[in-house]
């Protein structure tokens, strides 16, 4: 099987840890032995100027999503949402009225399916390729957030050789290092087999620092001085 999957991750942290915004969405292909992507792009947002609440992060990725896999053709789309499954192209009002989530996701799911429903059913019509909202239960959707947490460095390495300094909360259980003239990306879960990621980047001076959020347990932090 041959998978498309989309995330957003990496966020600019305050002097207090705490998220000011999100940094990098990536659109990954991931094909067996299913451990990293074959294929990724991002898109940069500007984490000073950002919305946190949802809406912003999804439709994101889905229209990445699409970018991707209108050029690679895969099998299926997985976006993270955890909705069960089911195909965007179906969620019209009444089927997300009937959705077993939060009054807060079924608002922002009524606003994004204006969207999202018409784009991905006719996605399917001309592809036959399914877009599903299965979220992190996806080892791609974790593969995705892997690169989004390795582009949000990489975009934070030339904030800092811009600005002097700038402090990168990297996804949920990820490491990252810098490894010559790549950047190499990590799950720290030991069950989830060894999921990766590397991006290339120019040899640069800077100086940089991986340890934990003192406010937030098992999130890694990725601080950069140039």
């Amino acid at each position: 099987m041959r998978i498309v999957a989309a995330d957003t991750g990496g966020a600019v942290l305050d002097e207090n840890y705490n998220p000011i915004g999100l940094i990098a969405t990536a659109a990954v292909l991931v094909e067996k032995p299913y451990r990293t992507a074959k294929i990724s792009i991002v898109r940069y947002s500007n984490p000073f100027d950002y919305d946190l609440s949802g809406r912003q992060a999804l439709k994101d990725e889905a229209f990445l999503a699409l970018k991707l896999a209108k050029k690679v053709k895969p099998d299926v789309v997985h976006l993270d949402s955890t909705l069960g499954g089911i195909e965007i192209r179906k969620l019209d009002d009444p089927t997300i009225d009937a959705l077993r989530i939060s009054d807060r996701g079924k608002a922002i799911w009524h606003s994004l399916s204006k969207d999202l429903q018409p784009l991905t059913k006719k996605f399917w019509e001309e592809t036959g390729i399914e877009v599903i909202a299965i979220g992190k239960e996806s080892v791609a959707v974790r593969i995705a957030e892997l690169y989004a947490g390795l582009y949000s460095v990489k975009w934070g390495i030339e904030h800092s050789l811009e600005k002097g300094f700038i402090r990168i909360g990297l996804p949920r259980y990820m490491k990252v290092e810098v490894k010559g003239d790549r950047l190499f990306g990590q799950s720290l879960d030991p069950r989830e087999g060894g999921l990766y990621g590397e991006l290339p980047i120019e040899k640069k001076d800077f100086e940089w620092q991986v340890y934990p959020n003192p406010i937030a347990r098992t999130f890694m932090v990725f601080e950069i001085r140039a």
